[in-house]
């Protein structure tokens, strides 16, 4: 009988060195065990050739069906970062990546002439060289030397380039961003120049117009104009920075855009997409400065209604540059600059989310980690960010701005035949058994979520769920839950929607400054309004910039995820034996995940130091019971525990209960 023929797909390695590869929706992943696992990393893209049922030695894992990887096709990482380490006379990196599960010999021959001798302990970014079949170990080179472990802008810029990004740019994109500090200010001065001659573009300079950020924002891509038109109609203009005015199709500074794709936001830094002298200077809609646009105009009726609207490029005047507390401010207290503007875009806000929220967009508002650091970069306080009706008014109109330009630019794609092509957001509908173990959860906690029969699931049924749970000690636990179990948003040319939106059309328009897909669909709107033209080859390469841009976004979720992980531990290492609130954030047979309620930290008590009895995990009901005294500890549960230790490096830590 002959062998099935290989399988080919991405493989996911743990620390132990056991693989999983995923062969079909309704089937368990194939295990892949270490001696059968080729050298192959986390997220390689494998072949792999199913090779019967595999049975643990240890006896600890029942019998399931197993692989063997015959090719590494491609890998999906060559860089890593971590610390240098000795034994045996050799220097070994030990990676940051927990999915990593073997050291990385570093060559005799690695190339430090050039940035200098790296110490054991210090963090290095090493690049994969080879892995011989006939050896323990890969063998890597230091490309970068980082600092010392431990120290905060080591670890910081380790945990960036750890997932690819650099706060430095090559030699070319200096050069032009070189260029643009010195004329590009007379750039726009001279297309300014133009309005109302020989160009496209609508003047709003007159327009009543402000921005809305953050108080620690560095860059402003977008503002609001409003105005009241003759018959009681309301014109808000949503301007969007025009970062394409500046960044042209293969260029250096749009070939170093695309490959990041996106900004990253850690606890004390951003790191651009775009240098400087573009982000927070001649593309950033700063107050009382003529600026560039990329605009998307609504006539509304007084019901928020879209009456008329108009797409394409603008020069702007920001009258005020408002920080979402200063604008509350003004509308809390019925004066100030531009009150009646504000108010008037308050009030259209809440018509189109109230008309958003009846069509089933899912609203979690799930408030953010906030830390606080001082001058050292030590953390000195967390706390939840708050939201407030100006964060919402922002939102509204950005997602009314995405979802009117993607419907705009579908429409002229199918006009325009099969060789016109567009970039969507697009979020699936969850997938029915997430949503199932969601509904089991939730029920082991209290509350109910109406599913179909299939496991299918309504944005307004998940409404009610998030409401149910508001000012509850589970709230955020819930909320958490339940964004885990939705699917992710992706890029695609392949428009389906966007289901927790309740958006047929959805896309990204507003922030080109800090993602690369805005800025392609800022071309094709300009495109489309008979400005250059994209061509043919640019557009064959939408399915794999959407794919790429999707890649880098994760990557980017990843690393500022870590980044604020890191601080809550830092944070929390000084409290080691203080007692908490907590909530059990999960549970399994390895112990009870908790979560720490005043700064949201995540941590363990493992199964042994659950208390004085055996405790069995009872996996149907999410609990862990004690077999002596019953005692049972159930996910959602609140808990009393006190800090055992802190492990910064790792990010991890261990609580245990108090009695």
């Amino acid at each position: 009988m002959a062998p099935d023929a290989p399988l080919e797909g991405p493989i996911t390695m743990t620390r132990k060195g056991f693989g999983f590869f995923p062969v079909g929706e309704d089937q368990e992943d194939l295990i892949i065990p270490p001696e059968w696992a080729g050298h192959a990393l986390s997220g390689d893209i494998v072949k792999v050739t199913p090779m019967g049922a595999y049975r643990d030695p240890s006896g600890r894992m029942p019998p399931r069906s197993a692989g063997k990887v015959v090719e590494i096709v491609s890998r999906q990482r060559e860089t890593f970062v971590g610390t240098l380490i000795e034994e045996n006379g050799l220097v070994f990196l030990q990676p940051d990546f927990k999915k990593m599960y073997v050291p990385i010999v570093i060559s005799p021959s690695t190339p430090l002439g050039t940035i200098g001798t790296a110490p054991i302990g210090d963090k290095v970014l090493v690049k994969l060289v080879s892995w011989d079949a006939d050896k323990d170990y890969p063998l890597g080179e230091i490309v970068e030397v980082i600092g010392k472990a431990g120290v905060h802008e080591t670890e910081m810029r380790a945990l960036a380039l750890d997932q690819g990004f650099s706060s430095t740019f090559p030699p070319g994109v200096l050069a032009e961003a070189k260029r643009l500090e010195e004329h590009g200010r007379a750039m726009i001065t001279d297309e300014v120049a133009r309005v109302g001659a020989d160009s496209p573009r609508r003047d709003f300079r007159s327009v009543p117009t402000c921005t809305i950020d953050p108080v620690d924002a560095k860059d402003f891509d977008d503002a609001l104009s409003v105005r009241t038109l003759e018959g009681g109609t309301i014109e808000v203009g949503v301007h969007i920075a025009d970062v394409s005015f500046f960044v042209k199709p293969g260029n250096a500074l749009d070939t170093e855009a695309r490959e990041r794709a996106t900004s990253v936001y850690l606890v004390d830094r951003t790191i651009p997409m775009l240098p400087h002298i573009l982000s927070t200077d001649l593309c950033s809609l700063n107050p009382d400065q003529d600026r560039l646009a990329v605009s998307a105009v609504f006539t509304l009726d007084k019901d928020a209604n879209i009456v008329n609207e108009w797409f394409g490029e603008t020069v702007i005047h920001s009258d005020r540059r408002y920080t979402y507390e200063d604008a509350q401010k003004t509308l809390d207290e019925g004066q100030g600059d531009l009150h009646a503007e504000l108010s008037t875009l308050l009030d259209l806000s809440k018509k189109i989310r109230a008309r958003r929220a009846a069509k089933g967009a899912i609203e979690f508002d799930t408030a953010e980690v906030k830390v606080e650091l001082d001058e050292t970069g030590k953390p000195i306080a967390i706390r939840l960010k708050e939201r407030k009706a100006t964060n919402l008014l922002i939102e509204d109109f950005m997602l009314l701005a995405n979802e009117a330009v993607a419907k705009h630019l579908s429409k002229l794609t199918k006009q325009g035949g099969a060789h016109l092509s567009s970039l969507y957001r697009v979020h699936d509908a969850p997938d029915t058994d997430r949503i199932e173990n969601l509904a089991n959860l939730l029920r082991i906690m209290g509350y109910h979520l109406q599913t179909s029969g299939a496991g299918n699931v309504t944005g307004a049924e998940l409404n009610k769920l998030l409401e149910a749970v508001k000012g509850k000690p589970e709230e955020y636990l819930v909320k958490t839950a339940t964004l885990r179990s939705m699917s992710k948003a992706v890029y695609t040319t392949r428009n389906i929607g966007h289901f927790g939106l309740a958006f047929d059309f959805y896309t990204h328009f507003t922030s080109p400054i800090r993602r690369y897909p805005d800025l392609i669909i800022h071309r094709l709107v300009k495109a489309h309004a008979g400005g250059d033209p994209i061509t043919p080859q640019e557009m064959s390469e939408f399915d794999k910039l959407a794919l790429h841009a999707s890649e880098r976004e994760v990557a980017a979720a990843s690393a500022e995820r870590d980044s604020i992980k890191m601080k809550q531990v830092e944070f929390l290492a000084e409290k080691v034996g203080q007692e908490f609130d907590a909530v059990i954030s999960g549970v399994t047979e390895r112990g009870l995940y908790v979560e720490e309620q005043t700064t949201h930290a995540d941590g363990m008590i493992r199964i042994k130091d659950v208390g004085d009895d055996y405790f069995e995990y009872d996996e149907k009901h999410y609990q862990l019971v004690g077999k002596r005294t019953h005692k049972a500890y159930r996910l959602g549960d609140p808990i009393k525990v006190k800090l055992a230790a802190a492990r910064i490096m790792e990010k991890e830590l261990d609580f245990v209960p108090v009695v």
